[in-house]
């Protein structure tokens, strides 16, 4: 940390330590310890790899997912007691022989399911002694790991769930439960797959861990320094340049990083300093370093632990959680631009001088235009071409397709070595001119390579993203063994074989960074499968939703401030990972359904995200914002200070989710392509708008009444269907034996809303609204019938007489015995979009406004 008196920033080696104490462990032993901390995060990557892979189906040795996931925990809290000191007095130098004997119990512990999987799967629900007492010291020594390589909190709240658990009957009102003997719990949580042993480990096993891995080996090779070389290069000349830079290297290096902490003082320790030069107080040029490090968890291909969840979770490919996704991460990085060039307005600032001469705007802009095209013809080459390739090719188009990959990457190598190497900036040293563009992005093109064979495999094979990742990372640590030796050949440095050594040296270095980053996350998803497996055993998901249901008093509004206010509160203490996983376990079913009971239907993915979106703020919000205090110690400011300001910034984070719940244009739901292109401009304006009312600044100062009014025109952009729907309802309500007609009058396919009297579950009184789709018919009763549905009319009274089985009525909620109350018939209604036209109208007012003020003073004149 900073020196708070001093205002200091902190050393290289300090930056480095508080990384380690945050990701990898603050222990730094030598010696045979060293050798063991180094072989076992060895070991492990190999052993991922090998899972990963389709090795294991050709020559052997295939694990199920209860072995590998009591393999992949056995390795996580063996290296967690070996990396991470238990108290702060602790010896950071040598490992005490408690903490040896501790790693080797609780890997023995985790692995129990792995070495006796045969007898354990033969005695199902019905534990003997030495079970019961493996899943206690497993428990007992994961929250010890728990509370090590993450603190405190995440090891009290499971502590909590657990003492939940035996209480049973003892609980007050309505937290009782009937209770489970000892053997059930130890049962439950630690031999079955749904307690420690569940969705998220095996999430954190399959998917997450090659994905850590591929980013730390991308880093090791050199791809984080070129992807902060070519943000500066680009972007480091203009007002407030280092910080837009920041934000744009920091969205890049958020591909290759899952950790919010490390992202900062990779990418900060070069961008502060430029920021507080070019004019940024040290909070603010911390808290921009922060919110584009934080955000890069949110921005796809790759996402955090989270998103590799939501697919287990939702039930969706991955492919679809990349799509729904992509475009409220992307507004909110062109938003955090859009504010640090507000600040540099503000203030005046200005860029930093580029080497050579500057690009005349015409030229460039004819540049970037060409360069467009160009990607986008080769990607068409590329897609029609493979897609030729491979009905071609039969069984053979793999070893072709690689072999093309191999002449791509020889090209591009030698392409590269015709510009000098980009060497590691010294953060310390004054910055006094930009590399040129062209040597600087030109210099390490094949590192986009792997990055497109991870898209690719994702996005257009659709593979699972396990295996996206394993063909991506091979693809990577084939890059790291022959790069260097290219490079010399093509530059005629000659001494290949050293070369190749110091290829071969930073892939095992990447393959033990990759793993002992890993460390947390697996510590981190195992707890949270206690705090799962609570909820399942005892129910109390339903007691927790009725619960908070009743304080937010039926409103989905309130219920969503709720939400959002519990993620922040548990982000004070829980990883992301964490915090998504209890949040979204505990209160995504309850506003699914209170959306629906208020007539509002909620995608599941939009909770999911909306849960994500607040969880990636736990290491933002203070006072506990790690990644504040790790962008405080760079720039030696005050990390509560940094820690609120970037809470500030990332406002534009926090009103996105919950405008795409009542928006699911955002996240491209039910849009065509041209309708996505259409919400993503009108979305973007909509953001830049609302980040010039909250930053008080758009063409001038603004002026309190401008604030509102630039709120109000960001929010009809948003949301026009709120004001449209208040000029021009878009259903009318009908008596319930009306239904008939209403449906005559409709078209097969179309939405009939329904409001319903019924039960829930346990036979609570219910009131919802259903949305029935209508099936082919001729007449509005052979449409109903069509979906399913089967009424009992008897005068005004209107009766569910059955809904059949998977079709649209039982789909809709609608089941025997409830009651039609309402019937809402559809009217015509002008197109949403009209409400556009005011909100414009007054935004030209406000622009012609200040820019009569910015005229009147010379300084915003001149900016």
């Amino acid at each position: 940390m900073s020196d708070q008196n001093t205002g200091k920033p902190a050393s290289e080696a300090e930056l480095q330590d508080m990384v380690a104490a945050a990701d990898t462990g603050a222990r730094n032993p030598s010696g045979y310890a060293a050798r063991t901390i180094l072989g076992a995060a060895l070991v492990w990557s190999l052993f991922q790899l090998w899972i990963a892979s389709p090795l294991p189906f050709i020559f052997g040795g295939v694990f199920n997912t209860t072995e590998s996931r009591a393999i992949h925990l056995a390795l996580s809290v063996f290296l967690a007691f070996l990396a991470y000191p238990a108290l702060k007095r602790s010896p950071r130098d040598h490992i005490p022989i408690q903490d040896w004997i501790l790693a080797i119990v609780a890997a023995f512990a985790a692995a129990y399911n792995f070495l006796f999987y045969t007898e354990i799967s033969s005695r199902p629900n019905n534990p003997n002694t030495m079970d019961i007492i493996i899943a206690c010291i497993g428990i007992v020594t994961l929250l010890e790991a728990t509370r090590r390589a993450l603190g405190p909190p995440l090891m009290i709240v499971a502590i909590v769930f657990l003492i939940y658990t035996f209480g049973g009957p003892n609980m007050p009102g309505i937290l009782a439960w009937k209770g489970a003997s000892f053997g059930a719990v130890a049962y439950h949580q630690w031999l079955s797959s749904e307690g420690v042993f569940g969705i998220a480990l095996g999430v954190s096993t399959s998917f997450v861990f090659l994905f850590v891995l591929f980013g730390a080996l991308l880093d090791k090779a050199g791809a984080g320094n070129y992807f902060i070389k070519v943000a500066f290069s680009l972007l480091g000349h203009y007002r407030g340049g280092p910080a837009k830079a920041a934000v744009v290297a920091s969205a890049m290096t958020g591909l290759i990083s899952g950790s919010s902490i490390a992202n900062v003082v990779t990418t900060g320790t070069f961008t502060i300093p430029m920021m507080k030069r070019v004019g940024f107080s040290p909070e603010k040029a911390g808290a921009v370093e922060v919110a584009s490090s934080v955000n890069g968890q949110i921005m796809p291909p790759v996402m955090g632990a989270a998103a590799f969840l939501m697919v287990e979770y939702v039930g969706i490919s991955y492919f679809e959680v990349v799509k729904h996704a992509f475009i409220p991460a992307l507004i909110s990085y062109i938003a955090l631009v859009y504010i640090v060039h507000l600040e540099a307005m503000k203030a005046d600032m200005q860029g930093l001088p580029r080497r050579g001469e500057p690009t005349p705007l015409l030229k460039f802009l004819t540049m970037t235009a060409f360069g467009i095209a160009l990607v986008c013809g080769l990607s068409f080459a590329v897609y029609y071409g493979l897609g030729w390739i491979k009905p071609a090719a039969g069984d053979a188009a793999g070893f072709v397709i690689a072999a093309l990959l191999a002449v791509v990457y020889l090209g591009l190598i030698r392409f590269c070595a015709r510009y000098p190497e980009l060497e590691l900036d010294d953060p310390n040293s004054p910055v006094v001119e930009l590399p040129e563009v062209g040597p600087t992005v030109k210099s390490g093109l094949h590192y986009i390579l792997p990055v497109i064979v991870l898209i690719w495999c994702l996005m257009v094979e659709r593979l699972s993203p396990g295996l996206s990742a394993f063909w991506a990372t091979a693809f990577m640590i084939f890059i790291m063994i022959t790069q260097r030796p290219l490079f010399a050949m093509f530059r005629s440095l000659g001494n290949a074989g050293v070369y190749l050594k110091q290829g071969w040296d930073e892939l095992i270095d990447g393959l033990i960074a990759g793993a002992r980053n890993m460390i947390g996350i697996g510590i981190a998803t195992a707890t949270a499968g206690i705090i799962v497996g609570a909820v399942s055993q005892t129910g109390v998901g339903l007691v927790l939703a009725e619960l908070v249901e009743i304080l937010s008093l039926g409103n989905i509004m309130l219920m969503l401030l709720l939400t959002a206010i519990l993620s922040l509160i548990l982000g004070m203490g829980l990883p992301t990972t964490a915090n998504y996983i209890v949040v979204s376990s505990l209160l995504a079913p309850v506003i699914v359904q209170l959306g629906q009971d208020s007539g509002l239907i909620v995608p599941l993915i939009a909770v999911h995200l909306f849960v994500f979106y607040f969880g990636i703020m736990a290491d933002v919000t203070p006072p506990v914002g790690l990644a504040s205090f790790a962008a405080a110690a760079v720039s030696g400011g005050d990390p509560i200070k940094t820690g609120f300001v970037a809470f500030f910034y990332s406002l534009r984070t926090a009103a996105l989710p919950f405008l795409f719940i009542f928006n699911t244009d955002l996240l491209l739901i039910d849009v065509s392509l041209v309708e996505g292109i259409i919400v993503f401009i009108v979305a973007t304006a909509a953001m830049l708008i609302f980040a010039a009312a909250t930053q008080g600044y758009f063409l001038a100062r603004n002026r309190s009444y401008e604030t509102v009014l630039l709120l109000l025109i960001a929010f009809t952009l948003f949301r026009p269907g709120f004001w449209m729907d208040m000029i021009s309802p878009p259903s009318i309500e009908t008596a319930p034996n009306q239904i008939v007609q209403v449906a005559d009058a409709m078209e097969p396919g179309q939405q009939l809303r329904l409001r319903i009297d019924g039960e829930d579950a346990v036979g609570e009184p219910r009131s919802f609204v259903a949305l029935l789709e209508l099936g082919e018919g001729e007449t509005g009763e052979d449409r109903l019938f069509n979906a399913g549905l089967e009424l009992l009319i008897d005068g005004e009274d209107v009766e569910v007489d059955n809904a059949g089985f998977d079709s649209p009525a039982q789909a809709a909620g609608l089941d025997f015995g409830q009651k039609i109350v309402i019937v809402f018939a559809p009217v015509e209604q002008p197109a949403k979009q009209l409400m556009y036209i005011p909100a414009l109208i007054v935004l030209g007012l406000i622009i012609m406004m200040q820019r009569g003020r910015r005229k009147k003073e010379p300084s915003l004149a001149a900016a």
